[in-house]
């Protein structure tokens, strides 16, 4: 990558009726969710591309974020003309080969660098989730006191509200969330599930809609896999075969560990293998530009 390159890998857009507006960055590292901090609250999705220009499941995207709009009661409609037509324009203006994706909706129009708008996007170089991490497994901890107030709305004030919750590392990946009876809900951004025979165990009730565990629900029957929906408590965790977290920026992650405590035998199981495979494979042929040409 070359100097120009990088520099030219943060951006952030405002999206008036006119068409995208290039904004000033104010971080040169990070993601996307640094780059919308300076906005107001909303809603949003986060999101990767596929072969540069092409989204999984992008009308899932569209459709959970007119839920959390209506869910907040907002007396307005999701442009869906201007939104798709600008991720397109975006995204294939993109200096590398893929990029992590974020759009903010807002109730009101907001003033950023002197461009009024209530749609923004951001983009930030997509970084594959490490080939040891999915390999070998990732660890989770726990962020005990961190919930959504609203589970079925994605507000961008949950994105400030994790924060203090570091993520990344082979170690300490992703935080837990729990109910008050110690129930296993969701990871501070991302869904979890859990593997146990032939039964693929999610919370279901009370989590974030997540766009990719949707889709690893839908392939689950062709791998021989049942669907439950389950809160599944703590002290169930050992009976468990495997594990994975996912999300729409890192597809499905292997989970090995769980605080203190060893998934299955500690090691990538065949049921995860089988599920990542399938879900790349779904995104090989189904993924497709935001506009059709």
């Amino acid at each position: 990558m070359t100097g120009e390159t990088r520099s030219n890998a943060m951006q952030l857009f405002a999206v008036p009726p006119s068409g995208p507006r290039a904004l000033s960055t104010a971080v040169s590292g990070g993601t996307v969710h640094d780059l919308l901090e300076r906005l107001p609250g909303g809603v949003y999705s986060a999101l990767r591309t596929f072969r540069h220009e092409c989204f999984l499941w992008l009308e899932e995207h569209l459709a959970r974020t007119e839920r959390s709009m209506r869910g907040l009661g907002w007396n307005k409609e999701l442009d869906r003309e201007r939104l798709l037509s600008a991720l397109d324009a975006t995204v294939r203006d993109y200096p590398l080969d893929d990029a992590r994706v974020r759009f903010d909706v807002l109730e009101h129009e907001h003033e950023l660098d002197g461009v009024r708008a209530d749609l923004f996007i951001a983009l930030s170089p997509f970084v594959a989730v490490p080939e040891a991490f999915l390999r070998e497994g990732v660890a989770l901890d726990f962020a005990p006191h961190l919930r959504r107030d609203s589970p079925r709305i994605k507000t961008t004030a949950f994105v400030l509200a994790r924060k203090p919750f570091p993520i990344g590392s082979q170690q300490r990946y992703e935080h837990l969330l729990l109910d008050e009876q110690q129930r296993v809900l969701e990871c501070s951004s991302s869904n979890v599930a859990f593997v146990r025979g032939s039964e693929l165990i999610t919370a279901g009730d009370g989590v974030l809609e997540g766009i990719t565990l949707a889709v690893l629900l839908h392939l689950a029957p062709k791998l021989g896999l049942t669907v439950v929906h389950r809160r599944l408590p703590l002290a169930e965790l050992e009976t468990l075969d495997e594990a994975f977290l996912s999300s729409s920026a890192r597809g499905p992650v292997p989970v090995v560990r769980i605080g203190e405590r060893v998934i299955g035998t500690g090691r990538v199981g065949p049921r995860v293998r089988a599920l990542t495979e399938a879900y790349y494979a779904l995104a090989a042929s189904d993924a497709r530009p935001a506009r059709r040409r």
